[in-house]
Parts: C-alpha cells; structure tokens; sequence
C-alpha cells in the first residue's frame, strides 16, 4: 500500500545558550494540523520522547551469524588439505600445478566479482544503524493534536511494539496557536540526537509548523515528497493494537523501582533455554509476585499490591523490550500494567505527571501485532447500522475526545451499541481508545480512506464460519446468563466431525471467555484469537440478537 507525504523543510532543534525550539515538519498534503507552545516540563518531554525512539528503531528479530569468513577460509583450507594429498602422488604433480594455476585464477575471478556481494551482505545492518538510519523509518511518526492533549504514536521496526507519547496541555506554559488534526511529521535519527540537547533550564518551543501548509511554489519554496510503499501489516497493527486496547484486561499498579528491579535481573542474567516468561502471580490483596523463567528467580513488588478480586497466574514473553522503559523510571510516579492473558499483548503506561507514556507488547517478539493477533475478533460485534454508527462517530467528531457514558448520554444509545460503533471506526484507523484515561479520541491514521478490501480485519476462520452459518451447519442452544455476561453453547458440524464450543460475551458484547474442542483451540488457546467454531456462534447470537430487536423483544 503506497502511501505519499510531502514536507516543506525538514524537522529541526534550535538550541543556544538560553533557548531551544523543537519544530517538526508536517505533512502538508493532510489537512492543516498545527501546533505552537512553550514547553514547561523539558526534561521529562526529552526522555519521554526518547524512549518513543527507542520504540522505532526496537527489531528484537532472530538475526543469523554471518558466516561469510568463515566459509572463505574453510575453503581455503580444504584446498590446501587437497593439494597436500596429491601432493604425495609424484606422478601427478605436474597435473596438480596446472590445476592450482587454473584453480588460483577461477579463485581471484570469482573473488573480484563477488567481493562487492560479501560485503554488502556482511555489513548491511551495521551501514544501516551507522550511516543510513532512515533507511529503518518505514512509517514517520504520526502526531495528533486534541483539545486536551498532543500525541505522537510510532510503531517499532519488527512490528512487536507500539508506543504512544501523550502530552497534556498543563505541559506548557504557553499556547499560542494550535489546530485539532493528525498529520505525519519528518523525523530522524539528527532529530533524536538533537532532542538530548534539552534541558529545564532553557526555554523549549515545541512547534508543529504552520507553514508547512503554505505551497507556493512561485516563490520558491523547498518541499521534500516521500512516497513509501508501506506493507500492509504496518497498517494492520496500528489497527490491531486499537482494537486489543479496548479488550477487559487486569490492572496491575507497579511502582518505578519495580520497573527497574525488572530491568536489572534481565541484565544480570541471560537465558540460554526456555521458557523465556514472566509469570505474574497475583493474589487479592497481597504483593504483586513476579517469577522469571527459566531460572525460578522470584521478584515481590514490596510496595505493589494486587488490588484484583480474583487470584490467577499470567505469564507474559517478550521480555526484554521492557529496557525501552528505562529511561522513565527517574520520573514516573507510577507503571500501570494492563494484562490480556497467558501469552497475550500486555500495555505499560507509565505516569509521567502531565505527560503519559503507553508502550504496547506483543504476545512475544516473533507474534508481531499484524499477523498473529485478531483482537478485532474479539471485540465489540453487535449489530449497528451505518446510520447508527455515523451519528455516533459524528457526535464524538464534533468534540474530538469522550468517554462511552458521555457519548451514549449525547445520543441516546446504549453503552453497548456506542462501544460496538466506535469499534468499528477504529479498525478503519478513525478512532483511538485512550487506555490511560478510558477515553475515546479521533485520530485519522491516514489521510485517504483506507483500503478495507486489503486491511479488512476478517480472515480465513471468519470466512469458514460464515460458510458454517450459511449452510446451517452451526446450532446454537439457548444463551443463559453468566457473570454478568451471557453464555453461549453450541456445536458446529466441519468435516463430518462434530465440535463443542462455549464462550462468554461480557456485558460490552467482548469475547472475555471461550473454549472448543478443535485443534486450534489447544494449539493457540485464544492468543490467536477465537477459532471458527467459536466465531460461528457468535454470528448465530448476533442473528438472533438482529431478529429479537426486528420483533420488539429487547433482551
């Protein structure tokens, strides 16, 4: 998918004795985005957004050894092992130095022409980290201006991590101009290194330019286009981790030294085999209990208790990304951890005062958020008309940020039908769920309507449960009342093969529980998502739910 943005100038900081001034350079093909103040909290602005560049440039990816030397010198030697066995045959020694002069020559022939190749192959990462670091920067940061708040939002290089910078307007001291929008800034590895030159005791500027939406080109001015063709599972995370954001999920306040305690036993020990997790052991009103795996290690959280109801284990991998926090830990108040379950995504935020940092985890590295997580799956799927929906997104458009009570207190309608809505609008990349404030925000990921027939959300078991209803093979028994959500039972018929499925929609109609006797299932339990059978049933309900509504039945 091709995306084109165009920039007049580049971003840039300014620094001298007693100022500094931060200006980014905005997309000036998007609609007019700006933003201009003076910055009252420097310091915790400049490590924050640090640690967002730690986010871009994270790629936690196996990277393989190269063996290109050693390949040349074995070889070498096995050429040299030959020759001193033939050698030994006096009768072939006139033989064997023809054939070592030929051999010599085809050598430095097929030296000289794949040198270039070797080493291109061998120093390629490292050219790129050193010298070309905006080779790495597939997709520039997006900045979003609010009523109430600026955000920059980036995603990391190997897809596992997300990050978002959000900063209030109590950060500044001074706002002198602003427009509420999303645009796309210019940012590099110059810029980075810049912004460590902040610091409290000079005045900062923050400046999303304005002029960067002046085109004139009779005048001269300079503007530096960019199209990136950007793969669609960039895209698809982004809308992936909207989704996973408004998932139930279990709230762990830990303190910044827990945070650092974290960080210093992964420096201090290095996993050789597996399981590489951390296991969260929580128990209602008792210390927060991390075990690290392999080795047994046990951390308690002395300050941090578990303020739940309910006693459970979650493990979580991926660890070593948490090294991006770091930074933070001078300044926060507070880590608040957000927990889907065993092996699922995980969200820390920490609060930084009026500044908030949220960095979203992958189940693990390798399960990047595009390609094995279908949290869309699992959320809000009620049935909501177009029309509906619209005046639900255009009622939260005319406000820029509210919650789900206020918008459903604004138009009428119920939680349910407002949070099934603006799930919609977020798998299109319209709506954000601010997770640090329980709030909705809009936020246009891009500046074309995006391309749902690439993007969409619905995958191949969607489609296998679609058929299953379509051909009657899916029965759903009567739905009963459970926890506060409703229960679902059914069997779905695949293969001549008959198969029991249960799930539970929690009041917000979210997949908050399941199971099934498929291979899927336990294979992936729900870290992938619901299985077919599973998804069936939910179609069946939604039917059911459809035609109660149609006949005046509210259920």
């Amino acid at each position: 998918m091709q995306f084109t943005y165009q920039y007049k100038g580049n971003s840039q900081v300014a620094s001298d004795v007693n100022q500094s001034s931060v200006s980014f350079a905005p997309d000036s093909l998007r609609k007019p985005t700006f933003f201009v103040a003076t910055l009252k909290q420097g310091l915790a602005f400049r490590e924050a957004i640090s640690a967002l560049h730690q986010v871009v440039v994270c790629d936690m990816r196996f990277q393989p050894r190269d063996k290109s030397d050693y390949e040349q010198w074995l070889a070498q030697m096995q050429e040299q092992l030959l020759a001193e066995f033939i050698s030994k045959g006096t009768q072939a020694k006139d033989k064997l130095e023809r054939v070592k002069h030929e051999l010599s020559q085809l050598n430095k022939q097929s030296s000289e022409l794949l040198a270039p190749y070797y080493k291109a192959q061998s120093k390629y990462f490292n050219y790129l980290y050193q010298h070309d670091m905006d080779a790495w920067w597939v997709l520039d940061p997006v900045i979003t201006v609010n009523p109430d708040e600026v955000f920059f939002e980036c995603f990391s290089e190997d897809e596992s991590s997300y990050g978002k910078l959000s900063c209030r307007y109590e950060v500044f001291e001074k706002i002198t101009d602003f427009e509420c929008g999303t645009t796309n800034i210019d940012y590099s590895q110059g810029l980075y290194e810049q912004f460590q030159q902040i610091r409290d005791y000079k005045k900062t500027q923050l400046i999303i330019d304005p002029d960067g939406f002046k085109v004139q080109t009779a005048d001269g001015d300079s503007f530096e286009e960019k199209k990136i063709d950007l793969p669609d599972s960039w895209i698809r995370g982004f809308l992936q981790v909207s989704s996973a954001m408004t998932m139930p999920m279990v709230a762990i306040d830990l303190q910044p030294m827990d945070i650092h305690n974290i960080c210093q036993m992964l420096r201090r020990h290095k996993e050789r085999v597996g399981p590489r997790s951390m296991r969260f052991v929580l128990t209602p009103g008792h210390r927060v209990k991390i075990i690290f795996e392999p080795w047994g290690y046990e951390l308690l959280c002395r300050r941090s208790i578990y303020q739940g109801s309910t006693e459970q284990t979650v493990r979580v991998w991926g660890r070593r990304r948490i090294h991006i926090l770091e930074r933070l830990i001078p300044l926060a108040d507070k880590f608040t951890l957000h927990l889907l379950g065993d092996g699922m995504p995980s969200f820390y935020i920490a609060d930084l005062g009026d500044l908030s940092f949220t960095l979203g985890l992958s189940g693990w590295s390798a399960n990047d958020w595009s390609k094995m997580a279908n949290f869309d799956l699992m959320a809000a799927r009620s049935e909501v008309d177009d029309i509906t929906a619209s005046s639900i997104y255009q009622t939260l458009l005319s406000q820029w940020v509210a919650s789900a009570e206020q918008l459903s207190k604004a138009t009428g309608f119920d939680r349910v039908t407002v949070t099934t809505a603006l799930a919609k609008y977020a798998q299109h990349g319209q709506v954000l769920y601010d997770l640090s404030q329980g709030l909705y925000r809009i936020r246009e990921l891009s500046r074309e309507p995006l391309d749902m027939s690439v993007l969409r959300f619905s995958n191949e078991r969607e489609a296998l449960a679609q058929r299953f209803v379509d051909a009657q093979l899916a029965t759903l028994q009567t739905p009963s009342e459970y926890n506060g959500g409703i229960s679902l039972h059914g069997e779905v018929l695949d293969n001549a093969v008959c198969y029991q499925s249960t799930l539970t929609i929690d009041s917000d109609f979210r997949i908050s529980a399941a199971s099934c006797h498929c291979h899927f299932y336990h294979q992936n339990k729900l870290r992938k998502g619901p299985c077919e059978h599973m998804i069936a049933l939910r179609l069946l309900f939604n039917q059911s739910v459809k035609a109660n509504k149609n006949n005046g039945i509210d259920r």
